[in-house]
């Protein structure tokens, strides 16, 4: 099993208002979740779909569109939570972990990715716990400044409904990124570290974009 720990500090982030102007962007408004439940939304969750405005990031995403396996778990006497990401990798399933950090605004999150030296705003804009989850990050680079926008799909089971497809192709839109661009990633079996891949003949929802009807 390997297992990458990112641990960053407490950082508070924004107020207690649900708009907020786009940290990274500086243009749009977020809106997360006015009355946004941590606790509800931990726990297990599948990253069914991603787009991002970032080349490489949909690069090494096309290359391998496998499901990734989130399980997210916080404890309450600390700022913070982890996000435990289990994935097949060449074959072999891999696990990292993340130490991501709470703020003052429910529903938003920020943590740092060292490898890329960037510093990672995440909102959860809209989800109802126990179906399906719309997350959106802002990331900036440093020193060289280059600023991302992703979003991702995230649902409790490896299949999304057309209504919930629907949700992240407006969200999608909203953030002015082609939705023909989306990954739908695959469900390959459930994912324990040191495992070898098997395939699956799972059921799930394949993604066809507006342009392609």
């Amino acid at each position: 099993m390997q297992r990458v720990v990112f641990l960053v500090p407490f950082l508070v982030v924004g107020s207690l208002w649900t708009l907020q102007m786009d940290p990274v962007l500086g243009k749009s408004p977020v809106t997360t979740l006015e009355n946004f439940e941590f606790e509800q939304f931990s726990g297990r969750w599948y990253e069914v779909a991603v787009v991002s405005t970032c080349p490489h990031y949909m690069q090494r995403k096309k290359s391998d569109p496998i499901i990734v396996a989130l399980e997210l778990k916080h404890v309450p006497s600390q700022h913070n939570f982890t996000m435990t990401s289990s994935t097949f990798k060449n074959g072999t399933c891999r696990e990292t972990l993340t130490v991501i950090s709470l703020t003052s605004t429910p529903g938003r999150f920020f943590h740092h990715v060292a490898r890329f030296g960037a510093d990672v705003d995440c909102f959860a804009v809209d989800t109802n716990y126990n179906e399906y989850a719309l997350m959106l990050q802002l990331s900036t680079e440093k020193p060289s400044g280059n600023k991302t926008t992703t979003v991702k799909l995230y649902s409790r089971t490896t299949s999304v409904s057309p209504l919930v497809l629907g949700k992240f192709k407006a969200l999608i839109r909203l953030h002015g990124i082609s939705e023909d661009t989306a990954i739908m990633n695959q469900h390959k079996g459930e994912c324990f570290p040191g495992d070898q891949m098997k395939e699956a003949a799972a059921n799930h929802q394949v993604f066809v974009p507006e342009s392609s009807k």
